[in-house]
């Protein structure tokens, strides 16, 4: 079965693949017909696709997060390669194929990740900042286990989440032995804790967000790590003015660096500038490699990205 990054333009497509999104939509003719946008994903990238003339069986079969079998044609729409479906069929277990087949997740065992998360938070020296992220961690473990960083912008897959932050974790170690005057705890505390509330942001199903959460439209992940820092010093009997407790609140609230990109407040202090600038490092280059990963090979430019100002690009020739 091909894999979606080697489609090429007229291929005849048979085989099985994740349905990751299907919206109902209507045409604009009188009178307007019902039909679905599909997104297909395996585990090299995902393909857009349209399901005309949507019967009423058809909306009672085709939901995301469910696998189906598809038979069509590779055509290009404004540039971009799509499936012109012929047929489809939702997978059954006579097929032997299994949903997590075709889940794109992250290159190390989500086990290992989390494991590490915690190492790390027990290795901090600063007893309160220690208790503190453990206490964050905890509300999180289990999902950590299998949450994205986001939605679509980077590290958009299985333990997505917990990648990005122990690939931070590694930036952090090089970045405070570059540059000894930094506080390694707080380094370690920030980046552990800058994305913790991502889990109750959005709702996810294996990888996959479906859309944010109530709490995550209203509040967002950065507000509500902040309010877990207190909630944490609270339950730890610590005194939530303390200064420890306003650095770890800052940190995290200072970590997108401007209004527009979420943060109340800028980095105002040595560690919250190193925290931005390690996040946007490895958001940004993750990016770039998963881009580079789901193009064809026979692509010389990506699709322009979001997170680099919608800039595609440039694989150089080998």
């Amino acid at each position: 079965m091909n894999l979606i990054k080697t489609f090429t333009e007229g291929e005849e497509i048979i085989g099985f693949y994740l349905l990751k999104k299907a919206d109902l939509k209507q045409t604009n003719s009188t009178p307007p017909r019902d039909y679905f946008d599909f997104v297909f994903a395996d585990t090299s990238g995902e393909i857009p696709a349209k399901l005309w003339d949507v019967s009423p069986v058809d909306k009672e079969t085709y939901f995301p997060m469910m696998l189906v079998k598809v038979q069509g044609f590779v055509q290009m729409y404004r540039d971009k390669p799509q499936i012109k479906l012929n047929r489809i069929r939702k997978a059954t277990e006579e097929d032997g194929y299994n949903l997590t087949d075709f889940i794109r997740s992250a290159p190390i065992q989500a086990i290992d990740l989390v494991h590490m998360i915690k190492q790390t938070a027990v290795s901090i020296q600063d007893s309160d900042v220690r208790r503190v992220v453990e206490y964050c961690v905890s509300k999180v473990e289990e999902r950590l286990m299998h949450y994205p960083a986001a939605k679509g912008m980077h590290h958009a897959y299985y333990a997505g989440l917990a990648y990005h932050i122990c690939r931070m974790l590694e930036l952090g170690e090089f970045v405070v032995k570059q540059r000894p005057f930094l506080n390694a705890d707080l380094i370690k505390a920030g980046i552990i804790l800058h994305d913790i509330a991502k889990p109750e942001e959005m709702n996810a199903e294996l990888g996959i967000v479906t859309d944010y959460s109530f709490k995550g439209k209203l509040i967002g992940h950065i507000s509500l790590a902040a309010n877990w820092i207190i909630e944490a010093a609270i339950a730890l009997g610590l005194d939530t003015s303390d200064e420890k407790i306003v650095i770890l609140q800052h940190l995290v609230l200072s970590h997108h660096n401007l209004g527009e990109w979420g943060s109340p407040v800028q980095p105002q202090i040595p560690e919250a500038i190193a925290l931005h600038y390690i996040d946007t490092l490895d958001a940004k280059l993750q990016a770039v490699e998963d881009a580079l990963d789901s193009t064809p090979d026979s692509e010389e430019w990506t699709q322009p990205l979001r997170i680099i100002e919608n800039k595609p690009i440039y694989r150089m020739r080998k």
